[in-house]
């Protein structure tokens, strides 16, 4: 009899579940936090639903679309997509749209970018290892450093020659300054014009509506999701694992044997639970890929409507803040009172830094200083807020990870009854849709009793994401 078992119960782990009761395979899946859904839950605080940042709704994995209508089907809206980056007192479309990027900075700015990018396509860099040289090759340095350069060191904490250029290469994928500014001018020939996708489905009251359902269903079909139960340590034999240790919120802990096993826990705290202990090399890869951290300060303000935006980029040097949602625009739903707004201020950071060690009330203090000095809202319109820490939120692609997570990769791959799945499972920077995917994949594997889909595989694709063909 097949005894499948989950380490965590986000979308990756859910979606594995889910697809294992379909098939008459009853899983058990173990999560530490006291709610499902992973990076992608959502609060309820004071009436209020706020989200980790902003989960859409939208795929192009036929899998997954599936998958959502089953479990939400009409629970969707169908919400507009808009969103901007602000910079110097200004808005600027983003996706960037080259006439309003140009046309934003000015006369004088607008020149240098154009120099800038016709140096570009004299000079370029040969080589395109580092974010750095893979955007300025395609936008050029003066478009970079204004429109790249600061959020993406705000996100990741590093310079931007320090970064992959695969990191680059997943999320501006098929863009460049001449292709913008040519379909800016005039209609490509031929039927596949490429324009960006302009709305989304979400669920009324936010994406913890699709997780909660999804762990409802596994239950009702006979699997189990156990919440505040930490893995705590996975037993092999060198070539299959054998059983884990899952210890609750009291440590206290038991032991379950199992005959297969999916773990979307961070990929650097699986290979240092590993018993007998992984390799000293596996152990030191482990240690050496870096996480960055999101702190989301959500405030609730006196005023009914504030911008038409879905998110906010924040570019601006001069202040620490990283990106706003606007949750009324997701769905009206999620604000208690239709008469006021809530906002989720993100601000990246590491953990244990001394930004994620400030109490709740000085990290309030400085973000309400932060809007206010940009203007979103007045300081004195802000009723309440709530703190969230969201630990290991982003895999780092620093210069060094690919060897790291090779090593991992190829250690992990010894043990044929064991599957890493979703973004911290595998430190890859997925999309909500690319993660369940990966889940899926990894129940159709076991399903199947051999390793037919290559979770790794997924995302990996050359189309850049938000676009669609017509």
């Amino acid at each position: 009899m097949q005894n499948v078992i989950i380490f965590g119960a986000g979308p990756a782990g859910l979606a594995a579940g889910y697809e294992l009761v379909k098939n008459g395979i009853q899983p058990t899946l173990f999560e530490k936090d006291e709610q499902v859904g992973g990076i992608s839950k959502t609060i309820q605080y004071h009436g209020n639903y706020f989200d980790l940042g902003g989960h859409r709704f939208f795929t192009k994995l036929n899998d997954v679309n599936q998958l959502w209508q089953e479990v939400l089907g009409d629970k969707f809206l169908k919400r507009p997509r808009q969103s901007r980056i602000y910079y110097k007192n200004k808005f600027f479309n983003y996706p960037l749209t080259a006439m309003n990027a140009l046309m934003g900075v000015g006369f004088v700015d607008t020149a240098r970018i154009l120099l800038s990018y016709a140096n570009t396509k004299i000079f370029p860099n040969k080589e395109e290892i580092t974010f750095e040289q893979w955007v300025s090759n395609r936008f050029g340095k003066r478009l970079f450093s204004i429109f790249f350069k600061t959020y993406t060191e705000k996100v990741w904490g590093i310079p931007c020659s320090e970064i992959q250029a695969e990191w680059a290469a997943q999320r501006i994928k098929g863009l460049s300054l001449y292709q913008a500014v040519v379909n800016a001018l005039f209609k490509p020939k031929g039927n596949k014009i490429t324009t960006l996708i302009d709305e989304f489905d979400y669920p009324e009251y936010g994406p913890g509506m699709m997780y909660n359902d999804m762990r409802q269903k596994i239950e009702e079909r006979g699997g189990k999701v156990e919440l505040h139960e930490k893995t705590a340590e996975v037993f092999h034999d060198g070539s299959r694992v054998t059983s884990v240790r899952i210890e609750n919120e009291n440590g206290e802990s038991r032991r379950i044997e199992g005959s297969d096993f999916l773990s979307s826990i961070p990929i650097t705290e699986l290979v240092t639970i590993m018993s007998p202990s992984a390799p000293e090399a596996v152990l030191n890869a482990a240690k050496s890929l870096k996480y960055r951290s999101l702190i989301t300060v959500d405030i609730t303000v006196d005023q009914k409507q504030l911008f038409t935006d879905n998110w906010i980029y924040i570019h601006s040097p001069e202040v620490k803040l990283g990106r706003i949602q606007n949750f009324k625009n997701w769905s009206p739903s999620m604000v208690a009172d239709p008469n006021k707004s809530t906002l989720g201020l993100e601000y990246f950071c590491n953990e244990n830094d001394d930004f994620w060690n400030l109490g709740d009330s000085k990290i309030f203090e400085l973000a309400a200083d932060e809007v206010a000095k940009i203007k979103i809202c007045k300081r004195e319109k802000i009723e309440d807020f709530v703190v969230v820490r969201v630990p290991k939120a982003y895999p780092v692609y620093d210069m060094n990870y690919p060897k790291h997570i090779a090593t991992i990769r190829k250690y992990l791959a010894g043990f044929a009854n064991l599957q890493p799945i979703g973004r911290y499972g595998m430190f890859k920077y997925n999309n909500m849709d690319h993660s369940i995917q990966t889940g899926l994949y990894a129940a159709r594997n076991i399903l199947s009793g051999k390793q037919t889909f290559d979770v790794w595989n997924v995302n990996t694709d050359d189309e850049y994401h938000e676009e669609k063909k017509e």
